[in-house]
């Protein structure tokens, strides 16, 4: 053992820092979004002030959905300050949701000059190529550039306590690999919802899962224009200190496209409030059907008419691709 290793003292494991990192915070352009703002509570509950969330700052939606406030810790503060001189832009607040969590919002379009720099540097040290007129991994890029700027520098102010990164898609996935690269003492979590060659191999008329075991990814990738991105969600996948999915068809997935078991399946959860009172939610139930109806009698009548009182609605919420989200597959069912 080094002396550097035995005079180095141990990060408090029990007090953990978490920051939960993703390109939805705070941000809704996707399904995430919605995962984040609905596990918030729970998880604000269990770490409280330990609990910070990371995301691009958007000034669109910024102002209506954060609250600002100034760094609350001597850490946090000097790691921002620093960040700040050097051309950084942020946004520190809570984000007006249940349960209240810090959020941290980096301005991407700030270090919009070290693109070409943070691009090099990548292709050098991962092998990750990346095109110039891909505007989304661009921005991924800056983000993940960004993220594991401030976690190097405050894991060199705050000593003491063990700090969780868990970072959630492709997206977000250059912060993991560089991590890695520099030795950056965090615990990483990667968490992907759905791989990104299969969604576009599920959207193709592919038979997916029989297939599975067969594909050439980097071949399917590349046919597909998305190698890059691939690669990406590769490296973060294998770079990460835990790897999970959201479902075992994710899970398995992700062993054949992504060549890494994951270690855990972590399972979206929404949190459902629940009515008090049953009479209230039949009336509202009675009110919602009604106006149903008078959109189907306003839209169909005329052309088709039946029995709305014998007629049962189906709803999904989930992206209009019909094969993809499995709509095809339901309405073979039906019959």
């Amino acid at each position: 053992m080094t002396t550097d290793q035995t005079t180095q003292p141990q990060r408090d494991v029990h007090k953990a820092l978490l920051f939960e990192i993703a390109w939805e915070v705070a941000n809704k352009v996707g399904g995430i979004y919605t995962v984040l703002k609905s596990k918030a509570p729970v998880t604000s509950k269990e770490y409280g002030e330990r609990y910070t969330m990371i995301g691009p700052l958007s000034y669109k939606s910024a102002p209506l959905e954060v609250e600002t406030l100034e760094p609350d810790t001597p850490e946090l503060r000097l790691t921002l300050e620093s960040m700040k001189e050097r051309g950084v832009k942020y946004l520190y607040g809570r984000w007006l949701i249940e349960g209240a969590p810090k959020v941290l919002l980096f301005d991407t379009g700030s270090v919009f000059s070290k693109l070409d720099e943070w691009k090099g540097d990548l292709w050098n040290i991962a092998g990750i190529p990346s095109p110039p007129n891909d505007t989304e991994t661009n921005e991924a890029i800056l983000f993940g550039y960004l993220v594991a700027w401030f976690l190097g520098e405050f894991v060199a102010h705050e000593r003491k306590a063990a700090i969780i990164a868990h970072f959630h898609e492709w997206l977000a996935g250059v912060g993991i690999a560089l991590c890695r690269k520099r030795q950056i003492d965090v615990t990483t979590i990667f968490t992907t919802h759905a791989t990104l060659l299969g969604r576009y191999l599920c959207a193709g008329s592919v038979d997916f899962y029989n297939n599975l075991r067969n594909f050439d990814v980097d071949q399917e990738a590349g046919k597909r224009g998305i190698y890059h991105r691939y690669c990406i969600e590769r490296a973060a996948t294998h770079c990460c200190d835990v790897f999970t999915t959201v479902s075992h068809i994710t899970a398995y997935e992700a062993e054949h496209l992504l060549k890494r078991k994951p270690d855990g399946v972590l399972p979206n959860g929404l949190n459902v409030v629940k009515f008090s009172a049953m009479h209230e939610f039949q009336n509202l139930h009675s009110v919602s059907k009604d106006r149903i109806h008078d959109f189907v009698r306003g839209h169909f009548y005329g052309h088709y008419d039946f029995d709305l009182d014998n007629t049962l609605y189906f709803f999904t919420a989930g992206r209009y691709e019909y094969r993809n989200k499995g709509l095809d597959m339901f309405v073979e069912s039906l019959q």
